[in-house]
C-alpha cells in the first residue's frame, strides 16, 4: 500500500526529476517492464516506440519511454501538443496484449477509464474522495478536472514483423503547471496538477505536515517509489512525477489484461462512473462540420459513444469524429463517483 510520504514532494516548486532520476525510480517501481528509458528531448515518444516495434526489437515488452520535451508531440487527429520541460509529463508505453484488430475500437475509452480511476486513487489521500470526483473522462480518452482539460491520451497500433496481433503504443501528455497561461492562450479551460493540489484542504495539509520525513529515493511498498515528505505547514504538496508515471503505466498494463479477457464490456459501467458528458448536450464534429447534435448517453458494449438525437441513438466511433459539449449547454454535470 502506498504511504502518504510516497505521494508528495517537499514543496510545489520542487525540481523536476532528471532523466536519470526518472529511470532509477521507475526501474524500481515497474519491475515487469522490459525497457525503461527517459530522455531530455525527442520528437515523439509514441513514434519512437512504434518504430522500435516495426524494426522487430527482441526486448521483452512492456516498454516505457518518457521525455522532458517532445518536439513533435501530438494528440488525436494529429493535433500538435505544445510542451516545455517540467510543465507537462509526457511518456509512452508499448504493450503486446492478446487483443485482435476487431477489438480495437473500445481500447481508447477503456484505457482512459483506467487512467482516470488510477489518478483519482492517487489524489484521494491528498484531496479527499468528493473533491476527486472533479477528475473525469471526456470520451474517448481526455482527462478533465472540472471543465478544464488535464491530459490527453493517444492510443496507436504498430505491427511487429511476423506477428499476427498488433502491438499497442499508449502515450499521454499530462499538465503539471502553467494551466492559467495556456487557458488564456487557447481560450478554453485547461487544468494542471499544481493548481489541483493547491486546492487541498487545510486539514489535509496539516495531517501531511505531521508525518515524519523519509530519505529520498528509498524503496518503500510495492511501488518502489518514495519522495521526501512535506515539511512546510500550509504549503501545497506536489505529487512525485515518477509516481504518477508508474501509477498510469501499471493501470494500463492491468487494464489491457482485463480487456484481453473480457473486452470493453468490463469497462462499460466504469466509464459511466467517470463520464463527464453523461446526459449532456453534445455536438459530433467531423473536420469542423457538425454532423449530429444530441444528448450523450454513455457507451455501448464495444466502446462507441451513444448520442441520442431527435430521431435515433447514434453510435460514434473512436477516431472518426470529435465530440464537444454544445457551447450553450452550461456547466458540465458532476460525474458519478466510482467505487
Amino acid at each position: 500500500m502506498i504511504g502518504m510520504q510516497e505521494l508528495i514532494d517537499p514543496k510545489d516548486n520542487a525540481p523536476f526529476p532528471t532523466p536519470s532520476a526518472f529511470i532509477e525510480r521507475l526501474t524500481l517501481a515497474l519491475p515487469d517492464f522490459g525497457s525503461i528509458q527517459w530522455v531530455q528531448a525527442t520528437g515523439s515518444s509514441n513514434d519512437d516506440l512504434s518504430q522500435r516495434i516495426k524494426l522487430g526489437s527482441s526486448q521483452a515488452t512492456p516498454w516505457l519511454l518518457g521525455a522532458h520535451t517532445q518536439h513533435s508531440a501530438r494528440g488525436r487527429a494529429a493535433r500538435p501538443w505544445q510542451n516545455q520541460a517540467g510543465d507537462t509529463l509526457m511518456f509512452s508505453c508499448a504493450f503486446e496484449p492478446n487483443i485482435s484488430l476487431s477489438q480495437l475500437p473500445g481500447l481508447s475509452p477503456a484505457l482512459g477509464v483506467a487512467a482516470c480511476l488510477a489518478l483519482r486513487q492517487l489524489l484521494t489521500p491528498l484531496l479527499g474522495h468528493e473533491s476527486c470526483q472533479q477528475l473525469a473522462l471526456k470520451w474517448p480518452n481526455d482527462l478533465q478536472w472540472g471543465s478544464g482539460k488535464l491530459a490527453g491520451i493517444l492510443v496507436e497500433t504498430a505491427q511487429r514483423p511476423g506477428s499476427r496481433l498488433p502491438c499497442l503504443v499508449v502515450g499521454i501528455g499530462l499538465n503539471l503547471r502553467g494551466a492559467q497561461a495556456l487557458s488564456a492562450q487557447l481560450s478554453r479551460g485547461i487544468a494542471d496538477i499544481s493548481e489541483i493540489l493547491a486546492s487541498a484542504s487545510i486539514a489535509s495539509l496539516a495531517s501531511i505536515a505531521t508525518i515524519a520525513p523519509i530519505a529520498p529515493m528509498a524503496p518503500s511498498g510495492p511501488s518502489g517509489v518514495s519522495a521526501p515528505n512535506a515539511s512546510i505547514p500550509g504549503a501545497a504538496p506536489a505529487l512525485c512525477p515518477s509516481l504518477i508515471v508508474a501509477t498510469l503505466a501499471q493501470a494500463w498494463q492491468k487494464a489491457l489484461d482485463v480487456y484481453a479477457a473480457a473486452g470493453y464490456a468490463a469497462f462499460q459501467d466504469l466509464f459511466h462512473a467517470v463520464d463527464v458528458l453523461a446526459s449532456e448536450p453534445v455536438e459530433v464534429i467531423d473536420q469542423g462540420r457538425v454532423l449530429q447534435t444530441g444528448i450523450a448517453r454513455g457507451t455501448d458494449s464495444i466502446g462507441r459513444l451513444l448520442v441520442q438525437t431527435d430521431t435515433a441513438v447514434v453510435p460514434v466511433l473512436v477516431g472518426d469524429v470529435s465530440v464537444r459539449r454544445q457551447p450553450d449547454a452550461g456547466p458540465a454535470a458532476t460525474p458519478k463517483g466510482a467505487p
